[in-house]
């Protein structure tokens, strides 16, 4: 277990600092191209991740179990031939996509309300070939446990992005708008990421086999997977057209509805998805390891590592919803100059929990050959988060899509807690969830509490961060006494590092 957690350390140190990087850069994005631009950006980004969703979304996955399942058996042609069959299957859909798209450019491009959503998809599909290419290089990475790969070229695409954007952007002047520059941005980045991963594959020794024997069971075991990716790429594009178009019939214009969706995907969202970085990274981890245990028949030992998951997940939730009811307004000022999106994230806090159980649960149920089971769950979730968006705006305005994102989340979790429990065994236990309860509560009221005070003392600023420090505090003690940590062996272990390396020191001037 010790070298899950190792892995998992490492996965998530460069997941954190990736998704710190696309943060800022959502921030300079917001900044720079306001609501109604960032609204724009990010329908054309929805629109163009359905297709990336349709030619690669559940290959890397599948190919990751189908590895660990060959890793298991030792046999390294058949990891081989699954690898081609990938590549082979996202080309077969990719490539026609392209085509397709660009002879019928005309007819296709009218599905979008605001012609500039078009051409900035038509910038993006440029790189579908080249990004599905690569997402399956990454789950041959990935099934191979080579997480240090995996992490290192994700950290380098978002770092090119995000360069190339703000050269783009800020240092020079073209005849493209600054929403296609930051399209271009993208696709450069997706470029670059694929010819560095192609590379490192057969620097490593990567081989490719006939994908005969391997083609058809592996296109039959993704397509759950995908079609359910597929269906949420279809459902967010769907809401990126239905939601304006609700809140224009309720009397909102056009501008504004734009802008109301801008806020919520473009500003609110990024906030959320926090614990991304890390149940995303234990997702990495955890998901070759549990489907090994999952063909080699160790039940004990998945049941643990299900039961090790969840626990963690609904931990990192918990010491991040104090932080989100406190402080939520403040940041949304503070980061977007935006107090809607601040009072969003404030309201929105307790979304976290079904969230990231929903995060971490799916990753682990398609790890043990549960597609099926995820992709009807997944419909049910969406089904309520679009009858939310259909009907609810004219009363609720913004506030019906968040609503219908809850309810997704909601209906999500607790289906995958219930299959979870049915196929493993275990679940996190209640002593557990007592000791997470003991660290949240405490936190959320010395949260709320020293905001109310320091609003009324100090400037906006300083009393923000005093009161997230404090909340920081107030959680690590609340770990140590509810036993998460041992600030002992923590202080002992830093003590062990200085002395060793002031004793080098002082060898090497002596």
């Amino acid at each position: 277990m010790q070298h899950l957690y190792r892995s998992a350390a490492v996965v998530t140190v460069f997941a954190v600092f990736e998704h710190f990087l696309g943060f800022l850069y959502r921030i300079i994005l917001s900044r720079l191209l306001g609501p109604e631009g960032l609204g724009v950006y990010q329908v054309a980004l929805t629109v163009f991740a359905v297709f990336l969703t349709i030619s690669s979304s559940g290959l890397p996955i599948t190919l990751s179990r189908v590895i660990s399942k060959h890793r298991a058996k030792g046999s390294k042609r058949g990891e081989q031939s699954a690898t081609a069959a990938a590549i082979l299957i996202a080309l077969m859909f990719s490539l026609p996509i392209t085509l397709l798209l660009f002879l019928f450019r005309t007819p296709f491009s009218s599905i979008f309300s605001d012609p500039r959503c078009a051409d900035l998809f038509y910038i993006l599909i440029f790189g579908l070939s080249f990004t599905s290419v690569y997402s399956i290089i990454r789950g041959y990475f990935w099934g191979n446990k080579r997480f240090f790969a995996y992490s290192v070229i994700e950290l380098i695409e978002e770092i090119i992005k995000i360069s190339m954007g703000v050269f783009l952007l800020l240092g020079i002047a073209t005849g493209f708008s600054d929403v296609n520059k930051a399209a271009i941005a993208v696709l450069i980045s997706y470029l670059c990421s694929f010819v560095i991963a192609v590379v490192y594959f057969i620097i490593k020794g990567g081989r490719l086999r006939s994908p005969k024997k391997e083609f058809l069971p592996l296109l039959k075991s993704s397509l759950p997977v995908t079609a359910m990716r597929t269906s949420s790429s279809l459902m967010n594009s769907l809401i990126s057209v239905v939601f304006p178009m609700r809140l224009m019939a309720a009397g909102f214009s056009s501008s504004v509805a734009l802008s109301e969706y801008g806020v919520v995907y473009g500003m609110v969202m990024p906030v959320l998805m926090t614990p991304g970085s890390f149940i995303g990274s234990l997702a990495v981890v955890l998901v070759p390891t549990l489907a090994e245990c999952y063909y080699r028949k160790e039940t004990e030992e998945a049941g643990k590592l299900v039961e090790k998951a969840i626990g963690t997940t609904l931990l990192i939730a918990c010491l991040l919803i104090p932080l989100f009811i406190a402080c939520g307004e403040n940041v949304g000022i503070f980061l977007f100059n935006n107090a809607e999106s601040g009072k969003m994230l404030r309201d929105c806090a307790l979304v976290l929990l079904p969230m990231s159980i929903t995060m971490i649960s799916t990753s682990l149920l398609n790890s043990i050959n549960c597609e099926r089971q995820t992709l009807f769950i997944f419909l049910l979730g969406s089904a309520a988060m679009l009858l939310c968006v259909w009907f609810l705006p004219e009363y609720l305005g913004s506030g019906a899509l968040l609503l219908g994102m809850a309810c997704d989340f909601c209906i999500t979790a607790v289906c995958s807690l219930f299959l979870l429990k049915k196929k493993t065994g275990k679940l996190v236990s209640f002593k557990t969830l007592l000791r997470i309860a003991c660290v949240a509560f405490p936190a959320i009221a010395v949260g709320i509490g020293c905001n109310f005070v320091f609003m009324i003392c100090l400037n906006f600023v300083p009393a923000t961060l005093l009161t997230m420090l404090l909340i920081g505090l107030t959680e690590l003690l609340l770990l140590w006494a509810c036993r998460f940590i041992d600030l002992k062996q923590i202080f002992r272990k830093i003590f062990l590092r200085l002395f060793r390396k002031k004793s080098k020191k002082a060898r090497a001037r002596s």
